[in-house]
């Protein structure tokens, strides 16, 4: 028999204190893409970050995020804090029972979506406990291939800025030392599309990386003319030309062309990315570790792609998925924006066009005093040692 009094400390440790904190990042400039064109969403004005703090008996603590963009902070928030209470107690190195158990916990309003979204935060804040408490990076804790990741920039290609500051804003991302660019496409004139990206091909040369994103708006004849138009251009891929569900229209698209075809980032759980991945639907898959319910869901994922030799590249989140990505056997994409650095007080290092994984523990990240100011509700379940 087992003498829990001779276990090592960390193993008989146990959930003490839980934090939840609901947080708005405003934008400085509201965002649209072809979903805004098309009339089926607003301008992207905010993002509800959902923010899980947890302190163990012995004093481990761990950070963990989800997000909601346009729609679902709130819900995020409200069915978190329902299910925070089934953590108390529990030992933080179960982090697969534990999903188990949050998802359960909430599984009459389903196993994907919003409800595991905010299983998220808390298993992410686990895994970074995990990673503290051995005094490794994330990365490290999973198994890192290689110490950086090869990265691009989004933030600077939305289809609201000019295609003059587009390719100012291109340049100054391959100053700062990112390796691609991707532009936002789908709008009603399809020529202004093929403009935009034959402008910033010819400013920034054949040499950098460059990639497009519909966001789900071409119907399957239009992707098809599009994804033909865009040969020439030696593009790294082109993003979510189809509906995130159009599996069959996906594959049909990466038969069909050179250029590889990328989606999988509105998915919310790992049996929808299978399916993507069982129908070859894409040569890169997206996945969005909070999206699909954390790090736990995100490595089932990773491992069904590996198996496939499907290709990596993360959606947003880069202060999370620089860790994920730097434990994927094949070299990956990491989507640089830096919408989420005022929320955190450290930053990362990019350098000749890969994103440096930080050293430090964990996550290495800790929130800062304006993601406190930005908070609009909180709550605390437990007592904190």
């Amino acid at each position: 028999m087992t003498n829990n009094s001779a276990l090592p400390q960390s193993a008989a440790d146990r959930i003490a204190w839980i934090r939840l904190s609901s947080c708005y990042l405003p934008l400085a400039t509201p965002i649209s893409d072809a979903k805004v064109l098309t009339g089926r969403q607003k301008p992207m004005t905010e993002i509800a970050m959902l923010f899980a703090e947890i302190v163990t008996a012995n004093g481990q603590q761990g950070l963990g995020l989800s997000y909601a963009k346009r729609a679902g902070g709130p819900g995020q928030f409200a069915h978190a804090k329902e299910i925070a209470p089934a953590l108390l107690g529990e030992d933080p190195s179960d982090i697969a029972r534990l999903w188990n158990k949050l998802c359960w916990a909430g599984a009459s309003v389903g196993r994907s979506g919003l409800s595991t979204q905010a299983i998220g935060a808390f298993d992410v804040a686990l895994y970074d406990l995990k990673a503290r408490r051995a005094g490794l990076p994330l990365s490290k804790l999973l198994g890192a291939y290689r110490d950086s990741v090869a990265c691009y920039n989004t933030s600077g290609g939305f289809l609201h800025t000019p295609l003059e500051q587009l390719l100012v804003n291109a340049e100054a991302s391959i100053a700062h030392g990112i390796g691609g660019i991707k532009l936002k496409v789908g709008q009603p004139d399809r020529a202004l599309d093929i403009r935009r990206v034959e402008a910033v091909r010819k400013h920034l040369g054949d040499g950098v990386a460059l990639m497009v994103d519909a966001n789900q708006q071409w119907d399957r004849p239009t992707a098809q003319r599009m994804c033909r138009q865009f040969e020439p251009y030696g593009l790294v891929w082109i993003e979510e030309p189809l509906d995130a569900y159009d599996h069959e229209g996906h594959a049909a698209l990466a038969a069909a062309f050179d250029t590889p075809i990328a989606t999988g980032e509105m998915l919310t759980s790992a049996m929808e990315h299978g399916e993507l991945i069982r129908h070859r639907a894409a040569d890169y898959l997206m996945p969005d570790a909070p999206r699909v319910g954390g790090i736990t869901p995100f490595l089932k994922i990773a491992a069904q792609a590996e198996q496939a030799g499907v290709m990596l590249a993360p959606h947003f989140a880069m202060e999370l998925h620089v860790h994920l990505a730097a434990a994927y056997p094949t070299e990956p994409w990491v989507e640089h924006f830096d919408w989420l650095e005022p929320l955190f007080n450290e930053r990362l290092e990019i350098k000749d066009g890969r994103m440096r994984v930080p050293t430090r523990p964990g996550l290495g990240l800790s929130l800062s005093e304006q993601a406190r100011i930005w908070t609009r509700e909180q709550c605390e379940l437990g007592q904190r040692p």
